[in-house]
């Protein structure tokens, strides 16, 4: 056991930008990909992970203290802590059977592409503290580890079956061809579902409303650059910063909405050689079988609708946490809404309108989410001994990932009856989902005009050509003041924690 702990805290300590391209070029040589090719193919992957990592975290580097001082003009002041996720992963990474979880993933993914129930090999191996957070979430409630596994390994199975149903609109949305997203934020599709389906019912919402349409309609200010800053000064004034705080910020929004396409570029720069050798391999050696990479959610991130979305929901987040009884969390680290909102990008094919409706109408859920679960989070940063929280307080997460999915399975476990009418009414829902989404049309195709005939919407990455890709195109821009890569954010987020709460994160997991 202590071996098979050294070996996988060694790989994941490699970190992402390490890992996955270090994975990507072994299956780009083994499919028969040029030397040079897989080497080029590999390092760019590991810069567009780094790229968008960087500008990802400079995004919520200037949107959080905008959101902190929005809370003061609030007056927000309440019992829990928000952490965000990045906090809540270095304290699951900490738990004592962690490990485990590296090889349960890797023998599910193995068995179902085996048996052909999966199309997908999952390469996101850093996520895998998901699963290790439901495990514990589920361990909780039914003091029973047994279960907490059984929850577990269902939930990588959910999403692998997630990562092939949504790959044919990834590829859509990106132009990445052969590469999917089987993470747990897409499996919320299942609450937004039945949602989405009412909103088909209103005219206005069948209509075109991607970055690229709203650039048709209103010019300049469709503009993803102009977009970013009219948010950027908006959310400054709302934070009550000074006019040239508010100009600062909506630079720095506007230079995230810049940078977040041109970074999508190398993905698709990395991963389409990778795709076609592999596609080829798959057809010579396996019959033409289909074989789906299954990547981190960051190759979306390049889709600005994404971005405005969860900019324009901070201060809507902010309202309800004053306005909802029972709610305990102040909103915070984790005030980004990530976990709403790329279920939500994928669900409606990036149709700003739908997002930002239907996430007014969840925000409730991840806030009450967050209250109910923060006895849990609490007990675990106890238990790891990764962070101190006073006597009083509470530790949560404001955008809780999967409330739905961990509070039906866990409470089901314990016989509640409720919850397992929930748990059966929610796989049902996945199922739905599951067809519903192999048959729709493609993002591109699915809104109509006026006059209900289809349209083509041209995406924001899906007409670059890898030709006109070069990491030139990065030359000259100043990443210097960003964090570096995950851990740093996490280790920054978490001084942040400090200063405004008092909070010792620095035992914390060195991890992710």
């Amino acid at each position: 056991m202590d071996v098979l702990k050294t070996i996988v805290n060694y790989v994941l300590n490699l970190g992402a930008p390490v890992f996955v391209p270090l994975i990507m070029f072994i299956l780009a040589t083994i499919a028969g990909l040029k030397l040079k090719k897989s080497v080029l193919a590999a390092l760019t992957l590991g810069v567009a992970f780094s790229g968008m990592t960087l500008v990802v975290n400079y995004m919520m580097d200037s949107i959080s203290p905008a959101a902190k001082a929005m809370s003061k003009v609030f007056h927000l002041s309440l019992n829990a802590i928000d952490a965000g996720w990045t906090g809540v992963a270095a304290i699951t990474w900490s738990y004592k059977s962690a490990f485990l979880f590296f090889p349960l993933l890797l023998a599910i993914n193995f068995i179902m592409l085996t048996f052909n129930w999966t199309k997908t090999l999952n390469v996101d191996m850093w996520n895998v503290w998901n699963k290790i957070f439901t495990y514990v979430v589920v361990l909780y409630f039914t003091h029973n580890a047994f279960y907490g596994f059984l929850v577990a390994g269902l939930q990588i199975v959910l999403e692998l079956k997630a990562g092939d149903m949504w790959q044919r609109h990834i590829e859509d949305l990106t132009g990445m061809p052969g590469v999917t997203v089987p993470h747990f934020v897409t499996l919320f599709a299942v609450i937004l579902q039945p949602l989405n389906k009412l909103l088909d019912f209103i005219p206005a919402m069948n209509r075109p409303f991607d970055s690229a349409a709203l650039q048709k309609k209103i010019g300049v200010f469709g503009d993803n650059t102009v977009m970013g800053a009219i948010i950027g000064v908006l959310l400054g004034f709302g934070a009550g910063y000074s006019v040239s705080g508010s100009l600062n910020l909506a630079i720095e929004a506007a230079t995230a909405m810049t940078l977040f396409p041109m970074i999508s570029k190398l993905f698709m720069q990395a991963l389409s050689p990778i795709a076609d050798a592999m596609s080829d391999f798959m057809k010579k050696h396996f019959n033409g079988r289909e074989f789906f990479i299954g990547l981190d959610w960051p190759i979306l991130a390049g889709r600005n609708e994404l971005w405005v979305t969860v900019v324009i929901l901070v201060p809507i987040m902010l309202i309800f946490a004053m306005i909802l009884p029972g709610n305990t969390v102040l909103p915070f680290a984790g005030i980004i809404n990530l976990s709403f909102v790329v279920a939500a990008l994928l669900l409606t094919g990036a149709n700003l309108l739908r997002m930002l409706v239907l996430g007014v109408i969840t925000t409730p859920i991840f806030l009450y989410g967050a209250t109910y679960f923060a006895p849990v989070i609490t007990n675990l940063a106890r238990t790891t001994g990764t962070v101190k929280v006073r006597a009083g307080q509470q530790l949560s997460w404001s955008t809780f990932e999967g409330p739905d999915f961990r509070l039906f399975f866990a409470k089901a476990f314990t016989g509640e009856w409720w919850a397992i009418a929930l748990v059966i009414l929610w796989l049902l829902g996945f199922v739905w989902l599951y067809i519903d989404q192999n048959k729709l049309k493609l993002p591109s195709q699915r809104y109509t005009t006026g006059n209900s005939s289809p349209v083509s919407v041209t995406t924001t990455t899906s007409n670059i050509s890898t030709a006109d890709v070069n990491l030139d195109d990065l030359d000259g821009l100043d990443f210097g003041t960003t964090s570096h890569n995950k851990k740093a954010t996490s280790e920054k987020q978490a001084s942040n924690l400090n200063d405004v709460d008092n909070m010792d994160f620095s035992h914390a997991s060195k991890q992710k």
